[in-house]
């Protein structure tokens, strides 16, 4: 049977995508390295590799023995803040670690059969744009993929790097992948964000009776998406995009973190108490921004389909099993 292999099955997209893959199911292998979510919520069925992608001869390994014809890769250091404060290892884990997934094909092909030809999707990032989005007309707020990139953190660095590296091994090696540039996303097992910050808390609300909620900006507009359809325009891509090419995934949706509040509201049937700390108030609010997303509709007939109120409720009834 044949194996879809997983990089970072221990973060929030990959721990989600190896279940919908065992669900429907394919033969799916996950890798994780210090993973951000708890992985023992994954099903047992599902095998999972412990895996440092900078290691070159471990991924070799993995993919030698199982010969994946589709190779999502995931793994990364995903975390802006973080890349300022660790860059040799954001760039290390971010780069390298994407340079050892095709090696580790050209090894295979070089010693072993000629003919193995996996399609390899590589989870870029909308922060390769960075300064670009800044510049955008007020009335064009959707970015398109043949936008400069001018990344502003090590973290946007590196995924630039990525996804040129990506580019080159399919033009000198004919090694056929998606380079798929991914903006804001949300879900269960997410955190750090303004969404499942805010689930979180309301859940705690719940059990303390203490229904108050510290925020910033409540009138900041951002564009996300539900991370089971982040996973599904991943899985089409692999299937239906063109090899080499570059796709931005993201939301057409824009909301309002008010509009936020509300729905966790609206859920758990209380109202918050809002206490604005000024520690969370910045001077400027960052442009709304949103990927273009024509290509990506296009080539494989995705749309976004799971609603902003669907993934609160989701999210709120996770933590509530988590507490």
């Amino acid at each position: 049977m044949k194996t879809i292999l997983v990089t970072g099955a221990g973060g929030m997209v990959g721990s989600h995508m190896v279940e919908f893959l065992h669900s429907k199911g394919e033969n799916v292998i996950g890798t994780y390295y210090k993973p951000t979510t708890d992985i023992t919520e994954i099903p047992k069925e599902i095998k999972m590799i412990e895996c440092d992608v900078r290691y070159e001869s471990t991924v070799q390994k993995i993919i030698q023995e199982y010969k994946p014809y589709k190779i999502f890769h995931l793994a990364a250091q995903s975390y802006p803040t973080v890349s300022w404060e660790r860059p040799y290892e954001t760039v290390d884990i971010n780069i390298n670690g994407t340079i050892a997934i095709f090696e580790a094909v050209k090894y295979i092909r070089r010693n072993f059969d000629e003919s193995y030809d996996p399609m390899v999707v590589v989870a870029c990032s909308s922060a390769e744009y960075g300064e670009t989005l800044n510049h955008l007309e007020d009335d064009d707020i959707y970015v398109k993929e043949t936008a400069e990139l001018k990344p502003l953190h090590p973290y946007g660095v590196s995924k630039v790097g990525q996804d040129l590296i990506s580019f080159q091994y399919f033009m000198n090696d004919n090694i056929k992948c998606i380079r798929a540039r991914i903006f804001n996303s949300t879900g269960t097992r997410k955190v750090n964000d303004v969404t499942s910050d805010f689930t979180h808390r309301a859940v705690i609300a719940e059990r303390t009776n203490c229904y108050e909620l510290t925020v910033g900006n409540i009138k900041t507009k951002r564009a996300i998406m539900d991370q089971r359809d982040l996973v599904n325009a991943l899985i089409l891509l692999s299937d239906k995009g063109t090899p080499g090419d570059v796709y931005n995934i993201s939301s057409e949706f824009i909301y309002e973190i008010s509009d936020l509040i509300k729905l966790i509201e609206k859920n758990i049937k209380h109202e918050l108490k809002l206490i604005v700390d000024p520690k969370l108030l910045r001077p400027t609010d960052e442009k709304i921004i949103v990927g273009d997303i024509t290509k990506l509709k296009r080539d494989t007939g995705w749309k976004q389909e799971i609603s902003m109120e669907q993934t609160i409720a989701d999210m709120l009834n996770y933590w509530r099993q988590k507490w």
